[in-house]
């Protein structure tokens, strides 16, 4: 984690959750959050790795709470949001960020990881919403400022063959996350959606099609891909900016990705 000067701990005093933690843009923006000066609290299944998470953002002068949650199952997440008020005061910041990419042609009929992506993309991300948007309009009311921020990609708004269902979900979150401002705007909680191009990430792993597996190889080749760190820091820059400026929706893309 990049030390911080006191000088730039511009989020010091709020409290950050963190969903999909355990690795990847999750795991590099609950450390760049707790380095601005956030608590965090960190969501993800793998208890093993929240705990070497939390030792290390502890070791660096931080604050933060392991929640191991699935955040496809509404109860648990449910609980996590309890468990943050209970031990930080109720949050002020949602990153809302476990996700899972597994493209393939539609012919396929891979109907297990179709519904798979959108357990997770969808139907977890409002899992996590509707646990923890209640804290969000608290504490904006009470510290004039709350921010809820949505991992999308630029798989929303391009065409990629073969990431059809992927895509679409990451359409889902761009789209709800406009609508969401709207409602939410007024009660000083910011929305923003953030569209990475590619990112060197454990999504890559899961990927099974050979296919999809090829072109992502090939993309190596042609461009150096961003880092988790990229989005960890636009995270925080979301975060940081003046209560009276909102990042609706940001666009990262490597430097040589044309689309």
């Amino acid at each position: 984690m990049t030390t911080q000067t006191s000088s730039a701990r511009s989020l010091s005093g709020r409290v950050a959750v963190v969903t999909g933690a355990s690795s990847g843009i999750g795991e590099a923006s609950a450390e760049h959050l707790a380095g601005l000066g956030a608590r965090v609290a960190v969501l993800a299944r793998r208890a093993d790795r929240l705990d070497q998470l939390v030792a290390r953002i502890e070791k660096n002068g931080g604050q933060a709470l392991a929640l191991a949650v699935d955040v496809t199952d509404a109860a648990a997440v449910r609980a996590a949001a309890d468990r943050v008020t209970a031990e930080f005061g109720g949050a002020d910041l949602l990153f809302n960020n476990a996700g899972v990419m597994l493209p393939a042609p539609v012919e396929e009929l891979a109907d297990d990881q179709w519904q798979h992506q959108i357990d997770l993309n969808i139907t977890g991300l409002m899992n996590v919403i509707g646990a923890f948007i209640p804290q969000l309009v608290t504490t904006a009311e009470e510290r004039g400022v709350a921010d809820l921020i949505n991992t999308s990609s630029i798989a929303a708004q391009n065409i990629f063959p073969n990431f059809a269902v992927y895509s679409a979900t990451k359409a889902y979150v761009t789209h709800l996350s406009r609508h969401l401002r709207a409602e939410l705007g007024a009660k000083k909680v910011r929305v923003s959606a953030v569209e990475p191009g590619i990112v060197g990430t454990e999504l890559q792993s899961h990927v099974t099609d050979e296919g999809a597996l090829a072109w992502l190889e090939g993309s190596k080749e042609t461009m150096e891909w961003l880092k988790p760190e990229d989005i960890a820091h636009t995270v925080g820059f979301i975060a940081s900016l003046p209560p009276r400026a909102n990042l609706q929706q940001v666009t990262v893309m490597p430097t040589a990705q044309a689309s």
